[in-house]
This record gives structure tokens, sequence and C-alpha cells, in this order.
């Protein structure tokens, strides 16, 4: 028995942390969805953004669902281990297997189509450039916007400062950028001052380089989910196996 228990206490540890996972998840997803202020509605208000952006602006409902199913495999999990569930804990392997296929073949999508994505990253810097052009300094909203977000990340604009020539700001403010390029800077943020700046980028070159940077944390993570999705159903089936054989 006492192996039997170890089983269960694994199984409760590997479903408990599931059951977190699918709760930060789920929490994210909300955030996404009710935040007006999010990087993902921001680009939705942006006008000529391609059609294919649509799709992404949906990962709010994806994360919501991928929460929800988190917590109900953590849930089955962990009252199949304690109450000794065949049931449960057959549901449980069906479903993580499921999950474990899906993410399998998610990683061979994204990696088949990652020319195509990069294609849509190029539209929608050429729709954010033409946004900031027209609007920023004009309309309240994108400006207001681009402040956040420039303030937020520390950068300017989508690419570069270049990006805010001829905009109604630069226009008005006297061929002027605005003040997040030219951080600490008490001068006017010309185009002078803005190049010899050197520590901002441009806000999509600060999203890229971030992501670049942590590659190795989110692969890392990545196998940790998979090697973690493995364990748990090997656990739950030598459960579901043991718990057949006590009850013949």
């Amino acid at each position: 028995m006492g192996c039997f228990g170890f089983l269960k206490a694994m199984m409760f540890v590997f479903n408990g942390i599931i059951f977190l996972a699918g709760v930060a998840i789920l929490g994210v997803g909300i955030w996404v969805k009710v935040d007006s202020g999010s990087i993902l509605n921001f680009l939705g208000k942006i006008e000529n953004t391609p059609a294919e952006l649509s799709q992404v602006l949906n990962v709010g409902y994806l994360l919501i669902a991928l929460g929800a199913l988190l917590l109900v495999i953590g849930f089955l999990g962990c009252c199949g281990a304690v109450r000794e569930s065949k049931c449960m804990l057959l549901l449980f392997f069906i479903i993580v297997l499921l999950v474990f296929i899906a993410e399998v073949a998610g990683a061979i999508v994204i990696l088949v189509f990652r020319p195509l994505a990069d294609e849509l990253f190029t539209k929608i810097g050429t729709a954010a450039v033409q946004n900031i052009k027209k609007d920023y300094g004009k309309n309240a909203d994108i400006t207001g916007l681009w402040n956040t977000t420039m303030s937020t990340l520390k950068c300017c604009g989508f690419y570069n400062s270049s990006d805010f020539m001829d905009s109604p700001y630069y226009v008005d403010h006297n061929r002027q950028y605005p003040p997040p390029c030219c951080p600490g800077i008490n001068n006017p943020c010309n185009q002078t001052v803005a190049d010899g700046v050197t520590t901002i980028t441009g806000c999509f070159p600060k999203i890229k380089q971030l992501i670049d940077d942590n590659t190795v944390v989110i692969v890392g993570v990545a196998l940790g989910i998979a090697a973690l999705e493995i364990c748990a159903m090997a656990v739950s089936m030598i459960l579901f196996c043991r718990i057949k054989s006590m009850s013949a």
C-alpha cells in the first residue's frame, strides 16, 4: 500500500499543479478580453489591419477555454485519485492524451506556417505606421493607447521614431517626437536628439527581442508541461489498473 499511496500523492500533486495553471491561464484570458488597454485590443483598433489579425485577437477566448479545460482536468485527476474512481481516472487519461496530441499538432503547425506569421507581422507593421501618421496627436484614444504602450514597454513607435514623421503630433509640435522617444532628456525631442538615444527601440523590435531572449525559458516551460502531462497519464493509468485489480 506504500507504493499505492505514493502514486496517489503524486497524482494529487500533478493535478494540483495543473489546476493552479488552469486558474492562471483562465485569469490571463479574462484579462485579455476585459482590459481595453491591452496590446491585443490596441492592435484591434488600428485601421487597415490585415484580416488574419482577427484570428489572433481571439487568443483571449482560447486562453479561457484552455484554462477551463485545465481546471476540469485537475479536478478529475485529484478526485479520481482521492476517491479511487476508475471512471474519473480513465476520463482524466483520455482528456490529457487528447490535449497532448493537440499540443504536438499545434507545434507542428506553428513550425510549418511560420513564414505566414512573418508576413502577418509585416502587414501589422504597415497598418500600425499608417495609424500613427494619420491619428497620433489628433485622435485622443489612439494617442493615449500608443503613449501607454510606449511607456510600458520603454519603446518608441512601432519600428522606430521615424514612424512619427508627418503625423499630426509631429506637425503641430514643430517636428518633435513624443517624450517616450527621448526619455530623461529635457531638450525638445527632435530628430537629432531621438537618433542619439540608443537605449530606445521600436515596440515591435522590443517585443521580438524579449521573445528571443526568453526562447530557452519558453522551450523549457513547454517541455516541462509535456513531461508533466506524460507523467500524469502514466500515474493515472497505473492507478486505474491497480484499482481495477483490487476491485476484481
